[in-house]
This record gives structure tokens, sequence and C-alpha cells, in this order.
């Protein structure tokens, strides 16, 4: 038995598999969810999970939010350190593997079905060429695939870190304004869930739109604003929160470009994480492509890359399944 495991700053998924019934179309025995934040450690959340399971699963490959440095990680949106020997002792797994939520991620892009995905640019893609993979959700994570002759192997990368770079006078505006808030502003602070608000409140605060009183009040008793702007939006509420969404897609285009041209990804590019397939219909709609192909002496060979938004909930989850699995059949 395989237990997998996926850890965000907002939720973990475990789910063990049965490693003898491996193959296309490979299905968990059990999965379950836990809210982060109710849990102080991994350890405990893997505790409650198995519940006194005999006998223990063979190995744990967990993916996680954050760097990963000699099987141990600090969750970036979370107050949690996670070291895979003292994880062992604490649950009597044999053996437990760390490695980066994105490069799960990209792990299980080569096992994706067209049912997983859906298409913003079929593009022409090439069949052994670079993919990249940018996942807007809690945090900004990126990552891509390489081929090395036989297959694809899963790079990690902490690009959604790197200093943010505006296109346009209202991006260089809403950098300016962070600056005075931020020792850094990374693109994760303006193109994630985390940093919608952070859109929301330049926007506002700058003058550029009104804030209608309901969506104050609303705002007022929410714990996460992000929600409330992106359904607004969504449902073209409020102008405010329209503008934010497009600042945000224009923001996701440019960083998705640049990531794209970064690693030549001609076999494509797939969106991940909770935002897009949130925001698929505008995703759609020209804005992001126009935006991705805005390179210029480049733009004809980003408009042959394919894009496409997983919609696959659990793709980090099978993704640290399939890493464990093909370590588990190197080991036998």
């Amino acid at each position: 038995m395989l237990l997998a495991g996926d850890v965000g700053g907002t939720k973990t998924i475990l789910a063990l598999f049965p490693v003898a019934a491996a193959r296309e179309g490979w299905l968990p025995l059990r999965v379950e969810t836990f809210p982060s934040k109710d849990f102080s450690s991994l350890e405990e959340i893997i505790d409650q999970f198995l519940n006194g399971r005999t006998p223990l699963p063979t190995l744990a490959s967990v993916g996680v939010a954050g760097p990963v440095e000699d099987n141990q990680a600090e969750i970036t949106n979370l107050p949690w350190l996670l070291h895979a020997g003292r994880i062992q002792q604490a649950t009597g797994i044999p053996r437990v593997l760390l490695l980066n939520d994105l490069q799960a991620i990209a792990t299980a892009v080569p096992h994706l079905t067209a049912e997983d995905t859906a298409v913003i640019n079929p593009g022409q893609p090439d069949p052994t060429g670079a993919m990249a993979i940018v996942a807007p959700g809690t945090g900004l994570g990126e990552a891509f695939l390489i081929w090395d002759g036989r297959r694809y192997l899963p790079c990690p990368s902490e690009g959604g870190h790197a200093a943010f770079s505006p296109t346009d006078a209202l991006q260089r505006d809403l950098l300016a304004w962070l600056e005075k808030r931020l020792s850094h502003v990374s693109f994760e602070r303006v193109c994630s869930g985390s940093g919608i608000p952070n859109l929301y409140r330049f926007l506002k605060e700058d003058g550029r739109y009104p804030e209608p009183a309901w969506l104050r009040d609303q705002l007022a008793q929410a714990d996460d604003p992000t929600p409330i702007i992106v359904t607004a939006a969504l449902n073209r509420q409020a102008d405010i929160c329209t503008a934010t969404l497009n600042l945000l897609i224009d923001i996701l285009g440019n960083e998705c470009s640049n990531m794209a041209v970064k690693v030549l990804a001609t076999g494509g590019l797939y969106l991940a994480g909770g935002i897009p397939p949130r925001i698929l219909t505008h995703l759609q709609d020209g804005r992001f492509f126009h935006q991705f192909t805005d390179k210029g002496r480049f733009s004809p060979m980003m408009a042959d890359i394919p894009i496409h938004v997983i919609l696959n909930k659990q793709i980090g989850l099978y993704g640290a399944a399939y890493h464990g699995l093909k370590l588990m059949r190197t080991i036998d």
C-alpha cells in the first residue's frame, strides 16, 4: 500500500493507493481532505487518517507547498516544518518522501487524459518539447518537465517568488503602490488567491473604482475576501471586482508567457491550482491568450504553444502517488 499526500496552505489531501493495481485509471482505495490550519503538523493528520490501520503503508509520498531540501520542507503559507525522518518515527511508516507540490503536479501531467483538462489554445505541440506548469492557488506555484530521450523528467521551481514585472501603466502603478507596503513584490503577491486582495485594495485606495456599500459590508465580515471578490467578478456585480479579475488575468498571462519562454515550453503550458478552473470562461475569452502571446519577435512561437487548464482537483495527489510508485518499483 502507498500513502500519497498533497499538502497546501488551505487543505491537505491524503489517499491510500494499492500498488498492485497501478495502471491507467489507477484509483485510490480511500481519500480524505483535512483543513491544514486545524492541525499542528502533518504527522497529526496522518495519524488521524490511518486511525490505527495495520499493516502500515510501505511508503508515503507527499507533495508539499514549498521548497524541499534533504527531504525536509517548510510550508510557504503554513507554519509547519516537515522532516521525513520525524514523520517516519512518529507514524511508523518505513519510508517517507517529500517533494515540491508543483513537482508532484508535473509528475502527473504525462498521465492526464482529455477529460482532465480544458483547452485554451490547441497549438502545435512538440511531442518531446519541454512543458511548463503555472498554478495560481493560495500561492503561485511553478514547475516544468524536460524530455531526456525516453521520458519526461519533472523539475521543481520557485518561480512564483520572482520579482513582479509590470507590462503597462496600470501594473507599474500597482508595483509602486505595493513597494510602499512590502519589502519584496513577487508574482505571488499579485497572481494568486492571497494576492487578489492586494489587487482589489490597490484599485480601491488608488481611487480608480468605488466600492459598493453591500460589497464593503460582505468583505468586512469575511475571513477570506478572495472568494467574495471572485464571485462578484464572475457575476458582474461590481466594476471594481471585474477590474480586479481582469488585472489578475493580465498578470497571469504575462507570467505564463515568461515561464514558457524561459523553459521553451513547446510541449505545452498547463495551468493548475484552484483559480484557473474557477475562472475558466474568462481565461478562454481571448484576454489571457493576448497577454500570453505578446512577446514581440517571439509572438508567433507563443501562438503555437498548446495551453490547457487542469480540471482534475486531485492532480497533485496523483502526482505524489506516481512519484512514490516509481521509487517502489525501482527498489523492487
